[in-house]
């Protein structure tokens, strides 16, 4: 009797064990939100996607409406195609724009959704046109960096 009480804890705590890894790995590969509701697909261009990935949320006023489904390289306009899911529950309009964004310094990329005021809504193929690129922190730092090298070489009178 106490060897079977014994064997039975021994596989509830792996059984536990094997659970908090398919969590974990779950969680580190960004599929802990599956979801199975309904989905329209939509297209957005962008010059520089930086670190975007699929399976990124894209979020609208800080709550999540959808998920970057594929990212190809369009090389007849050389940008990135961005392809996203939206749920269908939320509706945006055509002239809505999209932004990539981080979430915090360092953070994961996510893309940003900011409706528009038309009254036709977007729909499965439609195309977001208004669009703005990832922030590269490097273009930044060499910005800064060659505006203020460009103010010391000045001669001052």
């Amino acid at each position: 009797m106490q060897r079977k009480s014994i064997d039975l804890w021994v596989g509830l705590f792996v059984v536990l064990g094997a659970a908090a890894l398919l969590f974990l790995a779950l969680k580190a590969g960004n599929m802990s939100s599956l979801s199975f509701d309904k989905t329209y697909s939509v297209v957005a261009r962008f010059d520089n996607i930086g670190g975007l990935k699929p399976r990124a949320p894209i979020k609208s006023a800080g709550v999540v409406v959808g998920r970057v489904d594929e990212i190809r390289f369009d090389d007849k306009a050389f940008q990135a195609q961005v392809t996203m899911n939206l749920q269908s529950t939320y509706k945006f309009p055509k002239d809505s724009s999209a932004k990539i964004l981080t979430s915090g310094l360092l953070g994961e990329q996510y893309i940003g959704l900011e409706p528009g005021g038309d009254t036709a809504l977007l729909a499965t193929g439609d195309r977001i046109k208004m669009t703005q690129s990832a922030i590269v922190l490097e273009n930044l730092i060499s910005q800064f960096l060659f505006s203020k090298a460009a103010e010391g070489g000045e001669v001052k009178k």
